[in-house]
């Protein structure tokens, strides 16, 4: 069955940084969109950034210039650069990814958009 599994998450003072990595497994024909979703504690689930065919990217307004999506398709893993970490920042981090090889909507920061998730990294920002 198809796996998502993250990692790098830890502890980082403010202004530090770190890379989030996410390998998907169990599907041949890759996936696409991938994204990154984040939750805090006592808060709803938000989304964070999302990649489409390998090079489209979307952010939401918090992270951008500080955090940068990528990916890479033969490996089916995508990752998070978080630069510039704040205490805000602080969350369990998801990604999410759906089964597709092209994908030609708009909507994909939406959590709809995406059947697999995994299940989460934690970040914390403290100094």
């Amino acid at each position: 069955q198809v796996q998502l599994v993250e990692s790098g998450g830890g502890l980082v003072q403010p202004g530090g940084s770190l890379r989030l990595s996410c390998k998907a497994s169990g599907r041949s024909f890759g996936f696409n969109p991938m994204a990154w979703y984040r939750q805090a504690p006592g808060k709803e689930r938000e989304f964070v950034a999302g990649i489409i065919n390998g090079g489209n990217t979307k952010y939401a307004d918090s992270v951008k210039g500080r955090f940068t999506i990528s990916s890479d398709h033969a490996k089916h893993t995508v990752y998070l650069q978080m630069n510039s970490l704040k205490p805000e920042d602080t969350a369990i981090y998801y990604c999410a990814a759906d089964a597709g090889t092209f994908y030609s909507g708009s909507t994909y920061d939406r959590p709809s958009e995406y059947e697999y998730w995994g299940q989460g990294t934690q970040v914390t920002v403290s100094s």
